[in-house]
């Protein structure tokens, strides 16, 4: 089995999910090949809610990683759960597009996307300079 896989597998057990019941485990893999896992984290607020990718990465990035090359992702139904569009531009502030992203169908079965595929246009530093030099350069015409 994927070690990835394996871990957000065991990081399923740490979910606290009153709520939905729906638990998900994520293991992220830096650049310099060290695993950090997350798993999701519900509040009666749903919006508190924190998601097991959030987790694995928040966790990552306060231990100074900011390259990474693989994310796993499982539930406890082992359904193919993707990251969600939230995780998913979040991860993309420190992710390339051509970070690989695992989810776990069960058993040995996996899904690979990338995180372009998974997040087309994302929003970015650069979407961000674009849409201020287009307002700079309308404020100047006036």
């Amino acid at each position: 089995m994927d070690e990835l896989i394996a871990a957000a597998r065991d990081a399923l057990d740490a979910a606290h999910v009153p709520y939905s019941e729906y638990r998900v485990g994520a293991a992220l893999r830096t650049a310099d090949g060290t695993v950090y896992t997350g798993c999701n984290i519900e509040n009666a607020n749903y919006s508190n809610s924190l998601h097991a990718e959030e987790v694995a990465l928040a966790e990552a990035v306060k231990e100074g990683h900011r390259e990474f090359e693989r994310i796993a992702v499982s539930s406890g139904v082992r359904d193919g759960v993707t990251p969600c569009g939230m995780c998913r531009q979040t991860l993309a502030e420190f992710a390339a597009d051509d970070l690989v992203v695992a989810c776990d169908e069960g058993g040995d079965a996996v899904t690979e996307y990338t995180l372009g595929e998974l997040l087309p246009n994302t929003i970015s530093e650069g979407t961000l300079d674009d849409a201020e030099a287009s307002a700079s350069d309308a404020d100047s015409d006036r």
